[in-house]
């Protein structure tokens, strides 16, 4: 429900009205202010970095509904200090059961428009709440109910929503209104509320308190797996009870790499994210970057990502599904054919790559959060629902906005879904399994420094990450590896975009003299948010990009 109050009370009392405990220091950024409050206000009351992930991750399910929520999932990279320990927490979501391969196609074969992007038949078995009380109890020294009461205040008492929120409201609007509980918490005359109206989640609230008595069966079992599989069944969708019960996340061994003495950590399968970073960067590692023209760099640039994401869409899907050739994929080797391949004056047009596959990609509404503290403890999570406020539909009564996941899937092989990657086999459509992710939160260490990032932004994910990488290998810090100007190329379709800004004149003739199709996305994309520990010095630094509404800052 949506009330027109002040907010300035609620807002003062959530961010600074925590009495604090005294804690290790901790630097977090974070997509949203309240969500970066209630990280601190966990590590203040002597949680660590994992627990300070909880409360951020529920945080941003409540302040941020447009990109994450208890109905999506996600992905947790962490690094504990004290065993050397680097994990992946696979929270991804998972098709039901009853899935199959031609839910979303027609009697010839053909794909049925937003099928699998609106309402209950797109949403697949969220991963978010198991991935909290799994971060929990296995990594935090706070009990769960403890690390979930600031998102629980602010589901139940509101919060003032922004411009952002109201522009992802008014771009979801014609879905949102299409059920009548949804749209009555989101939209309660029928269209987006004025900017600092207050949105309060009763019934969400309602929800977080059973998940943190009762962990996990509090979300997968008991009242709210009754109002879940009852929304979703009387409104076209086929979740079962068995979906529920058997969804589990998964730890997984990160991926890993080097680039110019950089020790790089990131997200593996089921995300593409770091194997297709670290492939990307195995094939710069070739090239002087730092002494090529500004035109030439970005040309080489593109270049590999354009190679990258072309075996992304050919070998790359759920590893508990199909094998994934990545151990070649991340070979030296294979970086320097595919490096030999790459002309300085002309570039290769995808077409030419083997392989047959028409254009896929995820929706750019996820988020993300960076945290390391003092010790170099740390976490990069990056969460999402898939397109704006996910599949627009909420069953009535839990207050969980579900996701619309299955669109990430390649319904049909070759064929683009919601906004334009490629998908194969690798990638169908099975019942139980995961969809590919292009999610990327990654950590990089040298001798001197440890850096952690990611960004939301769909398939344009990893090229941010990459050209925040190299910004880290060029010795800038944080506040730069924000605002590092944006060029993305993801194999098909064949165009090299930029945001505004992010080229001069002379740079878009010279590209195009090259053969690149170049095409400005109109706005600025991505909202990255990184932290630093400088091990020298024991400094830490964090930046939220300016593109977006977050905040970042070191405390307590």
């Amino acid at each position: 429900m949506i009330v027109r109050l002040s907010a300035v009370l609620f807002l003062v009392v959530s961010f600074w009205g925590v009495q604090c405990y005294g804690s290790t220091k901790a630097a977090i950024a974070s997509a949203h202010p309240l969500a970066t409050s209630a990280g601190f206000e966990i590590i203040k009351k002597g949680g660590n970095v994992f627990d300070a992930a909880v409360a951020v991750s529920a945080a941003l399910a409540v302040v941020e509904p447009a990109g994450s929520g208890l109905g999506g999932g996600g992905y947790w990279l962490l690094h504990r200090i004290k065993d050397r320990k680097d994990v992946m927490i696979d929270g991804r979501e998972k098709a039901p059961l009853a899935a199959h391969q031609a839910m979303f196609l027609d009697k010839s074969g053909k794909v049925i428009p937003e099928l699998s992007l609106d309402g209950a038949l797109a949403a697949a078995i969220p991963g978010l709440p198991a991935g909290l009380v799994h971060l929990a109890e296995k990594y935090g020294r706070l009990p769960l109910s403890e690390s979930l009461k600031p998102a629980i205040r602010y589901a139940q008492n509101g919060f003032a929503i922004t411009g952002r929120h109201r522009k992802m409201l008014t771009f979801r609007a014609g879905v949102l209104n299409k059920d009548r509980y949804t749209s009555g918490i989101f939209l309660p005359q029928g269209k987006a509320p004025g900017q600092f109206a207050i949105l309060k989640q009763t019934d969400l609230a309602d929800t977080l308190r059973r998940l943190a008595e009762s962990g996990r069966a509090g979300f997968y079992g008991g009242t709210v797996a009754d109002k879940l599989l009852q929304g979703v069944r009387k409104n076209g969708g086929i979740w079962r009870r068995q979906d529920l019960d058997d969804y589990q996340i998964v730890e997984r061994a990160p991926v890993k790499g080097n680039y110019q003495g950089i020790s790089i950590t990131s997200a593996p399968l089921s995300s593409s994210g770091g194997i297709v970073l670290l492939e990307a960067l195995n094939i710069l590692s070739g090239f002087d970057l730092q002494n090529s023209s500004p035109v030439l760099r970005k040309h080489f640039i593109v270049e590999a990502l354009r190679r990258a994401y072309h075996d992304r869409a050919l070998y790359l899907g759920d590893p508990d599904y199909t094998f994934a050739p990545v151990e070649r994929l991340l070979s030296s080797d294979y970086a320097a054919g595919l490096r030999s391949t790459i002309r300085p004056d002309k570039s290769l047009p995808s077409d030419f790559l083997s392989g047959d596959l028409p254009g896929q990609q995820q929706g750019p509404q996820t988020t993300h959060f960076s945290i390391i503290d003092e010790e170099g403890n740390r976490v990069a999570a990056t969460l999402s629902i898939n397109m704006p406020f996910g599949s627009g539909f909420a069953p009535e009564g839990s207050g969980v906005l579900l996701n619309d996941e299955m669109d990430d899937f390649a319904s049909l092989p070759g064929q683009h879904n919601g906004y334009g990657l490629t998908g194969g086999a690798a990638n169908a459509i099975a019942p139980g399994k995961r969809m590919l992710s292009s999610m990327t939160p990654t950590f990089l260490e040298t001798s001197g420094r440890i850096g952690v990032l990611g960004t939301p932004g769909g398939s344009r994910i990893i090229s941010m990450v990459l050209l925040g990488v190299l910004d880290f290998a060029a010795g800038n810090h944080p506040e730069s590896w924000v605002k590092v100007p944006r060029v993305h190329h993801q194999y098909l379709p064949d165009v090299l975009e930029y945001e505004t800004g992010a080229m001069t004149p002379s740079e878009l003739t010279h590209l195009t003299k090259l053969g690149h199709r170049l095409k400005e996305t109109g706005r600025s994309y991505g909202d990255m948010q990184a932290v630093q520990l400088d091990k020298l010095t024991h400094t830490l630094t964090a930046a939220s990009d300016p593109r977006g509404e977050g905040k970042a800052g070191v405390g307590p």
